[in-house]
C-alpha cells in the first residue's frame, strides 16, 4: 500500500456518478461501495447529476461536494456515460480513482439516437480528460481495462462490478409468476433476456431468433424482454417488428420491473439468451447463473471472460443458428445440467465476499489506511 500523500490520510472516500438509479448495475454497485467503504472506516457519501426520486436519500448532487469537501479527500468517478461530473472532477483537485464499467460506443447509435451517439462520443473524450488526473482505474473486466490503457490510464486493476446476486432468489412477485404460469400451461419455451431497449442490446436479434425457433422447432415459445428503454426511436420499430412478423402474442417487453419481478422472469426462464453486440461485463449473464438458468449468449466484448465455461458462446446470430442451439439446450438434459453446475461454480468469484476485499485493498492502495 502506498501512503496517503502529504496531507496524511485521506478525511474521506467520496463517490460520484452521472446518474444513480435503482436495479441499475451501476448505480447497485455505488451503493454497495459506499456502505463497503464506510465499513473499512473512512466516511463515504456520493454525489450525483442526477438522482433517482427513490434514491433521493442516498446522495447529493455533484455541485453541493464543495460544501461537503476537506484537504485529504479521495473522488471516485464512477464511469459508465457522459457526463458533467467528469468536467466538474477534471477541474478539481482531489486525487482521482475512475471506476470504469464501460459505455456503448456512438456507432451502435448511428440512425437511432442523435442525441446517444453525440453522448457517447464525449463519453469518450472524458475518459481521455480524466487520465492524467486518475492514479488509479478500476475495471470490471481485461476487456474494459484495456479501454483504459487505450486512453492513457497509467496504473489500472480488474475487480469485478458489485451486485448482490441473491435477489434473482428472492420470492417472486405473484403476480407474475401465477400469468407466466398460465402461459406456460399451453406449452412451449421461454426465453428471457435482461436489459435496456437500445440497439447494441440486439433485441431485434433475439425477436428473430424466436421466429426462427417458432417457425422450426416450437410454435409455442416465447420471449420475454425485461428491461427499461433509453431509445424511443428503436423501442418503437422492436414494437412494430414483432408485429410484422406475428409476434405480438409471443414476446413480451415488460419495462422496468421491481426484483421480486425479475425473480420470477429468471424461475420460469429456460434459457437466458443474450445476442447484445456490446458488453463490458453483463451482470445478468451472472444473475441466470445464480439463478439456475443455462445462457446462451454471443461472443463479444468481456461475455467469455465473464461466463467462463458456464455458457453456450455462439459466433453469430443468424436466427437458424441462435435457434439451433437453443434447441439443444432445451433438449439436451446432460448439457442443461452442465451449464447450470458450471454457472453456480463461476459465480463464486463474483460473491460480494470476494469482491469486497479486493476493492478496499484498491481503494486503500491511493487513499492509504482509514483513520
Amino acid at each position: 500500500m502506498s501512503a496517503a500523500g502529504p496531507q496524511g490520510p485521506p478525511v474521506a472516500v467520496h463517490q460520484f456518478i452521472p446518474t444513480l438509479n435503482p436495479r441499475d448495475a451501476t448505480g447497485t454497485h455505488t451503493l454497495l461501495l459506499r456502505d463497503i467503504l464506510r465499513a473499512a472506516g473512512w466516511r463515504s457519501e456520493i454525489f450525483a447529476e442526477a438522482i433517482h426520486d427513490d434514491l433521493a436519500g442516498e446522495a447529493y448532487k455533484h455541485w453541493m461536494y464543495p460544501d461537503h469537501a476537506a484537504a485529504g479527500d479521495i473522488a471516485i468517478y464512477q464511469f459508465s456515460t457522459s457526463s458533467v461530473v467528469a468536467r466538474f472532477l477534471a477541474d478539481r483537485s482531489e486525487r482521482l480513482i475512475v471506476d470504469f464499467h464501460n459505455f456503448t460506443a456512438p456507432e451502435h447509435f448511428t440512425g437511432w439516437e442523435p442525441q446517444s451517439e453525440e453522448r457517447a462520443a464525449r463519453a469518450r473524450d472524458e475518459l481521455g480528460l480524466l487520465a492524467p488526473r486518475a492514479e488509479l482505474g478500476l475495471a470490471d473486466s481485461r476487456f474494459n481495462e484495456q479501454d483504459l490503457r487505450r486512453a492513457g490510464y497509467r496504473r489500472t486493476t480488474v475487480i469485478p462490478v458489485l451486485v448482490d446476486y441473491r435477489r434473482v432468489g428472492a420470492a417472486p412477485d405473484r403476480r407474475v409468476a401465477a400469468e407466466l404460469a398460465q402461459a406456460k400451461e399451453g406449452g412451449g419455451a421461454d426465453f428471457l433476456f435482461v436489459g435496456r431497449v437500445v440497439p447494441s442490446k440486439g433485441q431485434h436479434e433475439l425477436v428473430k431468433a424466436l421466429w426462427a425457433y417458432r417457425r422450426v422447432y416450437d410454435p409455442a415459445a416465447r420471449l420475454h424482454l425485461v428491461g427499461g428503454s433509453s431509445s424511443f426511436a428503436y423501442l418503437k420499430a422492436l414494437r412494430g417488428f414483432i408485429a410484422e412478423l406475428g409476434l405480438a402474442d409471443a414476446v413480451r417487453i415488460t419495462g422496468d420491473v421491481s426484483d421480486a419481478g425479475l425473480a420470477a422472469y429468471f424461475a420460469a426462464a429456460d434459457v437466458y439468451l443474450s445476442l447484445s453486440a456490446h458488453e463490458g461485463f453483463g451482470v445478468p449473464l451472472v444473475e441466470a447463473m445464480a439463478a439456475g438458468v443455462p445462457v446462451v449468449t454471443r461472443r463479444v466484448g468481456a461475455v467469455a471472460e465473464t461466463v467462463g465455461d458456464a455458457a453456450l458462446l455462439l459466433a453469430g446470430t443468424d436466427p437458424l443458428y441462435v435457434a439451433a442451439a437453443l434447441r439443444r439446450v432445451c433438449t439436451d438434459a446432460t448439457l442443461r445440467q452442465r451449464l447450470v453446475d458450471a454457472g453456480r461454480r463461476r459465480l463464486a468469484l463474483y460473491a460480494l465476499s470476494v469482491v469486497t476485499p479486493q476493492l478496499v485493498a484498491a481503494v486503500a492502495s491511493v487513499a492509504g489506511a482509514p483513520r
